[in-house]
């Protein structure tokens, strides 16, 4: 099931219910898009109705935050959890392990991926990782990345880009790379061991997006964004008569 808000369909899965609908798209086979929606790229959306386009010809949009699951409370279109970019990529990597899938790891800074990979291959023994690419490829170079990609012939892809570059990339290959894609922002830092997640406790009382300002100052910009959200939501679900 599907649920509204602000212009954006949101899938209304719990995150086991999500893994297991992933595994039905890789065994289906094809190409299909997988969208972790957070707070700062559906403000933005509001604005650039094409990236609007792009959440509602996703094949799977999942709740990434808990600002889109307080959103959903507020306009009484309830979701079960957050399911962020990378719960589930933990998820699927143990999930592949298992599979046999192979998964290629496309961003962050040059050797980041390289070792989330390794992190990865570590914490779920037998995860096949078919493949890395830094995420400071230039235009010109955008062949030589897809062409490493189609070689290596992954079943997920998981692209740590940045919202909503990531998103237009997969968008826009697709078709191409003919699997499953997923953008999963910062995640590939947090598994390289270059940032910290917050501790489960912090998790546990909603406050991680202020744990992580503390941590990377350079993320207040984008933490501004959600005080902006949250009136753009009473706004559109409370405060109208």
């Amino acid at each position: 099931m599907k649920v509204e808000l602000l212009g954006s369909f949101i899938d209304a899965l719990s995150m086991q219910e999500t893994e297991n609908k992933i595994a039905e798209l890789i065994e289906r086979g094809g190409g299909h898009h997988v969208v972790t929606l957070n707070p700062e790229y559906l403000y933005r959306a509001q604005f650039e109705p094409g990236l609007l386009d792009l959440v509602n010809s996703a094949d799977l949009v999942t709740p990434d935050g808990e600002g889109i699951v307080w959103a959903c409370r507020v306009a009484l279109r309830p979701v079960p959890e957050r399911v962020t970019g990378i719960d589930i990529m933990l998820r699927l990597s143990r999930r592949a392990s298992e599979e046999g899938w192979r998964v290629f790891l496309l961003g962050a800074s040059p050797g980041v991926a390289e070792d989330a990979a390794r992190g990865l291959e570590q914490r779920f023994p037998g995860l096949q990782v078919a493949g890395t690419y830094h995420g400071y490829f230039k235009d010109d170079e955008e062949e030589e990345v897809l062409e490493t990609i189609k070689k290596a012939c992954p079943h997920i892809i998981f692209a740590a880009l940045g919202a909503p570059r990531q998103e237009n990339w997969i968008n826009r290959y697709l078709e191409q790379l003919n699997c499953l894609a997923m953008g999963v922002g910062g995640s590939f830092d947090v598994l390289a061991g270059k940032v910290p997640r917050a501790p489960f406790w912090i998790q546990r009382v909603k406050v991680e997006w202020l744990y992580r300002m503390v941590q990377e100052p350079s993320r207040c910009k984008r933490v501004a964004v959600l005080p902006r959200f949250a009136w753009l939501v009473l706004k559109n679900y409370r405060l109208k008569t």
